[in-house]
This record gives structure tokens, C-alpha cells and sequence, in this order.
């Protein structure tokens, strides 16, 4: 079964938004847990504007699944990750101002900075996922990286799954084929809902882990974390 791990920035958002700290980043941590999640994710950026380093230095006292912290590997962030050493650290080149993760790594051009910093997670005992395209050369590039998983950006079958889902899954295929077929453990996620997300589970072979975040927030707003979880497991179940 695919593991869910939820992404929790939309709740420092909104903690943060008002000031104070309602709602408690490390409770909703908690009760998601409890609720059934398998995970949980952050994404500290710079200006810290969600997640603060603060944020992902407490949450190991709380998280008893697995934890990942994706990021862009500046020194801050690396200097953050191998001290915390969490599960999982996932690799994304997001520019400091980007509003949301917005493209994959270019594999092949960044082989030797990918590999200086997946050396130096692995050293500290860390699991390590890079963010790709669905393209095969992105994936085989970072087979040469030496990184345990890549992890599909999912944003473009997102929003070609209402038209058509049988063309919008066909690269993702191919990717986890190859992933597949090189060792590479094969996670994936963004824009992934409650509308899309069994389709996908589905048709991809040996997907180890979803993360997903902003449309399982929405979700909850309506129908509760409580009741949401479930469903994402139940939809995993394949």
C-alpha cells in the first residue's frame, strides 16, 4: 500500500496569518497521526513564510511516522536537515520567492551539485528524494545522483485528469517504469486530491509514498481531518 504523508504548511499559514499560535502546527502533527496519516511533511523556505525552522526543529519530539522535509538545498536548509535527520529529506529546486514548488530538477546539468548534497544527507543516516519531472532522462540522471527516490511532480496530470486521465497518466507511467526498472524508489505528489488521487495509485507500479498538502487541506475544511485520512487511505488501497 502507498503511504499517505500529509503536508503541513497550510496550517503554519494560517497560524501565521493571525499571529499566535493557533492552530498548533505540532497538535494538527499529532492528531493527523492519530487519524492514520503515514507522514508527515514540511517545506521550510527561506523567509520562512508557512514552516519556520523553529516549526521543523520541534516537530521530531511529536512525529512518531515517517518525517520529510523537502526544500531547496542552500546551506541553511542542509545545515537545518542534518541537524533534525529526519526520515526524509526531498530535494526541490524552488526559487526562493516561488509561491509553490513549480518544476522538477534538471538531473543531468545539476548531477554534480545533487551528488555533493545527497553524499552529505547519506552520511547523516537520511533517507534522500529528489523532485522530477516525468521525463526518463530526469529520472536516469538521478540514478547517477545516488539518491534512494525520485519523487514525480504530479501537477501536470492534476490538471489534464478532468480532461483526459488515460493521456495525463501516460508519462508518469513511463517514469515509474523506469524508476523501477533503475532501483529507484518512486514517490509523488502535488495538486494530488481526493478526486485523482486513486486513478494515479492505480496506474503506477511500486509507488511507495504520496505527500500532499494543499487540496487535503482544502478537503478538510469541508468534511474534517478526521474523515478525510481514511479516505485518502481507503483510495490508496489498491
Amino acid at each position: 500500500m502507498t503511504r499517505l504523508s500529509v503536508n503541513i504548511n497550510k496550517v503554519a499559514t494560517l497560524r501565521n496569518a493571525r499571529g499566535g499560535i493557533m492552530p498548533n502546527v505540532l497538535q494538527v502533527a499529532i492528531d493527523l497521526q492519530r487519524f492514520g496519516a503515514q507522514g508527515i511533511t514540511i517545506h521550510p523556505r527561506p523567509d520562512q513564510r508557512h514552516i519556520r525552522y523553529t516549526d521543523a526543529k520541534e516537530l521530531p519530539s511529536v512525529v512518531t511516522t515517517e518525517f520529510n522535509i523537502e526544500g531547496n538545498p542552500i546551506p541553511e536548509f542542509l545545515d537545518l536537515v542534518c541537524a533534525i535527520r529526519p526520515t526524509q529529506v526531498t530535494l526541490v529546486p524552488d526559487a526562493e520567492d516561488a509561491i509553490t514548488s513549480n518544476a522538477g530538477w534538471d538531473t543531468l546539468k545539476n548531477k554534480d551539485f545533487l551528488k555533493k548534497v545527497i553524499q552529505r544527507l547519506k552520511a547523516e543516516g537520511i533517507r534522500t528524494s529528489i523532485f522530477v519531472d516525468p521525463d526518463l532522462a530526469m529520472v536516469e540522471g538521478a540514478k547517477v545522483t545516488g539518491t534512494d527516490r525520485v519523487e514525480l511532480y504530479t501537477e501536470t496530470y492534476a490538471n489534464q485528469y478532468p480532461v483526459n486521465r488515460e493521456k495525463a497518466i501516460e508519462p508518469f507511467i513511463a517514469a515509474a517504469l523506469r524508476a523501477n526498472d533503475l532501483g529507484i524508489g518512486l514517490n509523488a505528489g502535488h495538486d494530488l486530491s481526493l478526486d485523482n488521487i486513486a486513478y494515479f495509485a492505480k496506474h503506477i507500479p511500486n509507488l511507495k509514498e504520496v505527500s500532499i498538502g494543499h487540496a487535503l487541506i482544502c478537503e478538510s475544511l469541508y468534511l474534517g481531518f478526521e474523515n478525510v485520512i481514511p479516505m485518502y487511505l481507503k483510495r490508496l488501497q489498491v
